[in-house]
């Protein structure tokens, strides 16, 4: 996988290994415990971020290309995802809103 002829390089792609795996479990458990939706998906975007960079960097310590053209078109999903639950959760709290002013609006109004 990745060359062990001691460059620094390798050294560089070890440690970056390290440290995204380790961003990866702390954003899991922000994932895990919340406390809001907002705070849930800010996780699961960090999570598929961090996967793109664990893919383009797998390409870069193997050599195979190949790996790169998976990171893209993960990104591309994971922005139309990220997209996607940030419409969900303006349209959940519209909802909410909506139900709790609804029957103190019309209250004040002249017939």
């Amino acid at each position: 996988m990745i060359p062990e002829d001691g460059s620094i390089l390798g050294l560089a792609v070890d440690i970056s290994f390290i440290l995204i795996m380790a961003a990866m479990v702390l954003a899991f458990v922000r994932l895990a415990r919340g406390p809001s939706l907002p705070d849930r998906v800010v996780a699961l975007d960090l999570i598929t971020v961090l996967a793109v960079a664990f893919c383009a960097l797998f390409a870069i310590g193997s050599g195979q290309e190949a790996f790169l053209d998976v990171a893209i078109a993960l990104a591309l999903v994971a922005f139309l995802a990220t997209i996607a639950f940030a419409r969900f959760a303006e349209r959940r709290r519209a909802r909410s809103l909506s139900q709790d002013d609804g029957g103190s609006s019309s209250e004040g109004r002249a017939p």
